[in-house]
């Protein structure tokens, strides 16, 4: 498992902040202690991430927890579940935002508006 955690860290730690050049690990978004990883089942496991908006209004916390689901799903190399949550008292609307990026209809629908996915792919697509 805690290879599995260390993957899913490195994995999310690149992503970078739709409005800022630093990365969600430098702007201290996501770290070490906000990834946890669960087994559920033969070679499946739950991956929980919780993070911190740099600001408790931030406008943009349903978009980073968007791109921190797209970038899990594609880059995770084990059979998983995902769970991603505001960490608690961190943000005015944390429960409207927690149901927005788990749920799977929401996710598509926002990654099928061409805008939305452009900002989501300039934030998961590794720096050359």
């Amino acid at each position: 498992v805690v290879g599995h955690l260390f993957s899913a860290l490195d994995i999310i730690r690149t992503i970078r902040d739709p409005e800022k050049p630093n990365t969600l690990e430098e702007l201290e978004v996501v770290t070490e202690s906000c990834v946890e990883v669960q087994e559920i089942g033969e070679d499946e496991y739950l991956v929980i991430i919780r993070f911190t908006p740099t600001v408790p209004h931030c406008s943009l916390a349903t978009l980073i927890g968007l791109c921190l689901r797209i970038k899990l799903q594609r880059c995770l190399p084990f059979r998983h579940k995902l769970e991603i949550y505001i960490s608690e008292g961190t943000h005015s609307t944390e429960e409207d935002i927690n149901k927005q990026i788990n749920d799977k209809e929401r996710v598509a629908a926002a990654m099928e508006n061409p805008n939305l996915r452009e900002i989501v792919e300039q934030c998961v697509t590794e720096p050359d």
